[in-house]
Formats: structure tokens, C-alpha cells, sequence
């Protein structure tokens, strides 16, 4: 299934993989050493630039799509920078708004997130709301916690708020946070409006969301 696909998301995959522990581990104890991608160091030099020396705290919106989540983050806080980061340019290009406190950027997430790291970054909040769950049990490692960006995820701090429409996802997620020594756990979210396109069109076909949160 595709990220904002309404369909229910069905795997071969029946239960937590058994290779995770092992996988997040070894991501754990040894750094990232794949090269940047350029228009990922160009985002991420923009996006230094844009906070510049404001102390405001920092959200940063994961995997944000179309930036409407980015925006009502913004809304709902008012005293904070937010940053949306989306790799497709075209769910980019659908947003409509603007502001100072917010700034969406085209970057692949697993550069942005350790030049983050190695820049000292601290959030305040950081969402994932939604990516694509790679349901096939062969593509486990695709997955956030099971990649080598996961490391660089829990270094970045704050408030994790991460969301799904497939459980098993977020099972997941909270099993590889307490690998890492992070106690949380799977539990249905429910709100009285939805912030991005995926929970809207989740909602209007009956699925359910899940949610992991944590303060690391």
C-alpha cells in the first residue's frame, strides 16, 4: 500500500518480525556512513538559515505530505518553529498557506535527520504521522525503526509522536523504542478533527489510527 492509499493495509507479516531486536541493535551501535544527497544538504542549509538565531521551540513534521499538518501544528503552536519535510515535491506543491513560523522543505528524511543530529539539533516535538509501513514482511527494513535512521530519530530528543493505520506498525515502533531502553506502547487514536489528508481519508473508510508517543 501507498502512503495515503485508503485501503487497509494487509502483510504476510503476522506478529512483531523476528529480526528486529537484532536489526535495531546493530543500527543502534554503528553510525550511518552513507554519503548526503545533495538537494538534502541544500534543504537542510536552508533550513539553518530560516531559524537562524531565533530560540523558539523546534517540531519538526516527518514524512508531512502535503504540509497540512504542518500547518495546524503551527497553529496549534503559536510560540514554535515548525519544519515539514516531505521527499515527493509533487504532495508539496498541493499546500496552500504561508507563514513565518513554518517552512516545508523536499528532502530525503534519512540525510535530514542526521545532519540534524550532527548539528546539535534539540526538538520540542517531533511527528511521524503516517509513513508508508512497508507491509511486506521482506521489506522490514525499510521501515523507520528498522532503518539506520532510527539511531538518529531518538538522538534528536523531544516529544515522538508517531501514527499509523496498520497496528502491527506502531506494535513495531514501540518494540524497537524499548530495545532502545524507551518504555511505550501501542494505543487507538481518536480526535474530533483530523490533521492530515491520510486520517481524513483513513476515517471516512471506517480504519482505525494507532499511536505510539514518547518523550525521549
Amino acid at each position: 500500500m501507498t502512503k495515503g492509499n485508503s485501503k487497509i493495509v494487509t502483510s504476510n507479516q503476522q506478529g512483531i518480525h523476528p529480526n528486529l531486536e537484532n536489526v535495531v541493535r546493530r543500527h543502534l551501535a554503528h553510525a550511518n556512513q552513507k554519503p548526503f544527497s545533495e538537494h538534502t544538504l541544500v534543504a537542510f542549509a536552508q533550513a539553518q538559515a530560516w531559524i537562524g538565531q531565533r530560540e523558539n521551540p523546534l517540531i519538526l513534521d516527518a514524512c508531512c505530505g502535503n504540509g497540512e499538518s504542518t500547518l495546524t501544528l503551527a497553529e496549534q503552536h503559536p510560540d514554535a518553529l515548525v519544519i515539514g519535510i516531505d521527499k515527493s515535491i509533487h504532495r508539496l506543491q498541493k499546500h496552500n498557506g504561508e507563514s513565518d513560523r513554518y517552512l516545508l522543505l523536499q528532502a530525503e528524511l534519512n540525510d535530514f535527520w542526521r545532519l540534524a543530529r550532527q548539528a546539535g539539533w534539540c526538538l520540542y516535538k517531533h511527528y511521524l504521522l503516517y509513513p508508508n509501513p512497508y507491509p511486506k514482511s521482506v521489506h522490514y527494513k525499510r521501515r523507520w525503526h528498522c532503518s539506520p535512521a532510527f539511531a538518529d530519530i531518538l538522538a534528536l530528543g523531544g516529544e515522538l509522536t508517531v501514527r499509523s493505520n496498520w497496528s502491527l506498525y506502531i506494535d513495531e515502533f514501540a518494540a524497537a523504542l524499548s530495545v532502545a531502553g524507551i518504555e511505550a506502547q501501542c494505543h487507538v487514536y481518536i480526535s474530533a478533527a483530523p490533521i492530515t489528508a491520510f486520517e481524513r481519508k483513513y476515517w471516512a473508510s471506517g480504519q482505525t489510527s494507532w499511536q505510539t508517543r514518547v518523550l525521549l
